[in-house]
């Protein structure tokens, strides 16, 4: 059994993920397991739950590149993958890290205590049989994992014939994952109902999840524009969030383009994905602290709402009356509890999902309200919360280069094929001329005009002459900084001309580097050493 002691000394926790672990053993499970929060919405967590690795989910209908994203990721096969234009994958396949490479079934994986699948038991036979974990040594795999979902087919019967409920097991995996992936084909926009459905089932994990419209290589500009408006607009009717959520635009495999007239869009984008999905690692023990905060404030309203009922049931006759009565007004309860416990309306489960559930419970064993389990968590929330963001904060900044590594994401780090390489103020880094003096006539022409004295122009003749880009004065004084290179509050010739090279860079939509990039350094400045 679970210890009693609920006030814990937060001085013993050793990292973020034991310190959440022991929280949730010592305050959380036991309001848990008291008001049948696992029968109801999510199976106890453990262990392996809170020590995994990041984990990537993605879902998407058939044929969208699922598989091939993974692939294109990992640079290399994956044990159990095939790639088709027909619904190929029928099978969650969690790809994970291991020394040897292999394939372990479902029912293997969910008695493995090391692995986080063991609750996913409940789903059965039906489901363990269409699960499994590809494990294969890849340097993307040493920081990630990723779940591979079978295709979305639209129509009743793909539902029934699965044999297990879908969306249900989607939900559980949203619940553990730190980024969910949603994958559209340019080419085929329509989402199916089950698709649809499967959205909703993730409504409460917003904040996790990315779509990317893949394939986009294969279409003109003018349709891809269409494609974003119509896949927005279809999105905005599911999706019921005020913010707009993250699209992607891109074709996430090694394949030459069809249609290269967006190459540069494709590779902005694919590097702003990447970098989404490199930050996972860094921010995993935030997200796991965020996620129990989550699964604490539908704890709490599931106990409201259990010992609400259970205070409302007759002790001998009528019970399956009022059970039935119960359940019709079950909104009326929710109302009260809302009121009477000052709760956000949004941290209450679904109503009509509840009532479902409902109807195959014992009301009579449902447990009274036990201020005592309530205050644990309360003090959780409102302690041991905070100290252990703290130590989120310390953990992160000790490791402040943990970040995914190998596969595609190599191929975006450096070299001349860089996200950026020889663009805005790299422009010229590997060429012997300065690139500056390419318009420096041009400069010198305006340069001589501000009536330098001792070949220099003074700040303020510069300022009135700089002001006519009509950029902010946060973003002028930057390029002062990096073009005054000797730090004399006066501008040469050359420096001048750097100005301008700096203010046309931000102009063409470019970020302007912190220091002066080597490359940039005026010739007859190339000894100075900028200070900052």
């Amino acid at each position: 059994m679970f210890r009693k002691n609920l006030k814990k000394d937060p001085e013993l926790f050793q990292n973020v993920s034991e310190g959440l672990r022991r929280l949730y053993r010592t305050k959380l499970f036991p309001l848990e397991d008291t008001y049948r929060f696992h029968d109801f919405h999510s199976p106890a967590l453990e262990d392996a739950d809170f020590d995994n690795k990041p984990m990537v989910l993605l879902v998407g209908q058939y044929s969208t590149g699922k598989t091939t994203f993974i692939r294109h990721l990992m640079e290399q096969d994956f044990p159990g993958m095939r790639i088709g234009p027909e619904p190929t994958t029928d099978s969650f396949i969690a790809v994970m890290h291991g020394e040897q490479e292999g394939v372990v079934p479902g029912n293997a994986l969910v008695v493995d205590p090391k692995k986080p699948f063991r609750k996913l038991n409940a789903f059965g036979n039906a489901f363990l049989n269409r699960f499994m974990c590809a494990q294969m040594p890849n340097p993307v795999l040493e920081s990630i994992s990723i779940i591979d979902t079978p295709g979305i087919l639209s129509g009743e019967k793909q539902r029934i014939s699965r044999g297990y409920d879908f969306a249900a097991v989607l939900e559980w995996f949203a619940e553990r994952v730190d980024r969910i992936i949603l994958l559209f084909d340019a080419h085929k926009l329509d989402i199916s109902d089950e698709f649809s459905e499967v959205i909703r089932a993730l409504k409460n994990h917003e904040d996790k999840m990315r779509v990317v419209l893949n394939k986009a290589d294969q279409i003109s500009t003018q349709q891809l524009m269409r494609v974003y408006g119509a896949l927005m607009w279809s999105l905005g009717k599911i999706i019921n969030t005020p913010e707009v959520v993250r699209v992607y635009i891109g074709s996430f495999w090694a394949q030459p383009l069809l249609v290269p007239d967006n190459r540069k869009l494709f590779e902005a984008e694919e590097q702003d994905l990447f970098l989404d999905i490199q930050s996972l690692p860094r921010n995993a023990a935030l997200r796991k602290l965020n996620d129990l905060i989550k699964r604490a404030r539908l704890a709490k309203v599931q106990a409201y709402i259990i010992s609400s009922l259970k205070k409302e049931m007759p002790s001998v006759f009528g019970k399956d009356s009022k059970k039935k009565e119960l359940i019709a007004n079950l909104g009326e309860i929710y109302h009260k509890i809302e009121k009477e416990h000052q709760i956000s309306p949004g941290d209450f489960p679904n109503l009509a999902k509840m009532q479902e559930l409902l109807n195959g419970q014992d009301f009579s064993k449902f447990a009274v309200l036990k201020p005592k389990l309530l205050e644990a968590v309360e003090d959780m929330l409102a302690n041991d919360i905070a100290r252990l963001m703290a130590m989120v904060r310390q953990e992160e900044a000790a490791m402040p280069s943990q970040t995914v590594k190998g596969g595609a994401f190599e191929g975006t780090m450096s070299g001349p094929f860089g996200h950026g390489y020889g663009e805005g103020a790299s422009e010229g880094i590997d060429e012997l001329e300065w690139v500056v003096g390419r318009d420096k006539p041009t400069y010198d022409e305006i340069f001589y005009t501000l009536s330098p004295i001792n070949g220099k122009v003074s700040g303020a003749a510069a300022k009135k002459e700089m002001l006519k880009s009509k950029l902010p004065n946060t973003v002028l004084g930057k390029i002062w900084k990096l073009a005054d290179v000797d730090k004399d509050g006066l501008l040469d010739d050359e420096e001048f001309a750097l100005a301008n090279h700096l203010i046309k860079v931000k102009l063409e939509g470019h970020e302007l580097p912190p220091t002066l990039p080597d490359h940039l350094v005026p010739p007859s400045k190339r000894g100075i050493v900028q200070q900052d």
